[in-house]
């Protein structure tokens, strides 16, 4: 199993990969919060529509106190393009008007605590969010990689954490999410992956590899 090899090419080829939404604010800065609320808006979302939304949210209110000040018809409008707008608007909300009191949690339990908020959230908000190194935020990419290149067998993204924690270095933890999303919609797409230029084509065992 060349775990360590392939990690190390990804993270080579990466410079040209195109960047994350979530990646994007976390980049920029802004705050934990931002983070937070980005990973509400990316559910069941696409990335680019994730990130305009995000955009066009966090200029009207960047803080969670601007944000919670905004009823819930007018978060609706701001968001509308991603998928269940309605909910995450409630959602988003809610978490704004904790946060605005209690701040954003350091810890899963606290995150999980919030509605709305799943592992995967949790674990992106703590990893990029608060820049804790020993955490896999597994989402859709993460979960279909490792299985494609045959370095376990996993039903669910809980056993995928759990399989991935024992197989990967610690010190490649805090980036391996951001790394094989971006592999994923640039490479490793869940239709139609571009296997013949795949960088790590030779150490993958994808049974249905193509090859365009």
């Amino acid at each position: 199993m060349n775990v360590t090899k392939v990690i190390q090419i990804l993270k080579k080829e990466s410079k040209t990969f195109d960047k994350t939404a979530l990646m994007s604010v976390a980049d920029a800065r802004k705050s934990v919060f931002q983070v937070l609320v980005s990973c509400i808006i990316s559910l069941r979302t696409r990335d680019e529509v994730t990130g305009e939304v995000s955009k066009a949210l966090f200029a009207r209110a960047p803080t969670p106190r601007k944000l919670s000040k905004l009823s819930v018809k007018q978060i609706e409008k701001l968001i509308y393009p991603c998928g269940f707008y309605k909910t995450k608007a409630r959602r988003i909300k809610a978490i704004s008007q904790y946060v605005e009191k209690h701040g954003v949690p350091k810890t899963m339990e606290g995150l999980l605590s919030l509605k709305g908020v799943g592992r995967k959230t949790a674990n992106i908000v703590l990893v990029y969010g608060h820049g804790q190194k020993y955490h896999i935020p597994v989402d859709t990419h993460v979960h279909r990689i490792p299985n494609r290149l045959g370095w376990i067998k996993t039903k669910t993204p809980e056993q995928t954490e759990k399989a991935l924690e024992k197989i990967i270095p610690r010190r490649y933890w805090q980036d391996f999410n951001n790394l094989f999303v971006s592999f994923g919609q640039n490479i490793c797409k869940p239709v139609g992956p571009k296997c013949g230029t795949c960088p790590v084509n030779r150490y993958c065992k994808y049974e249905k590899k193509t090859t365009s």
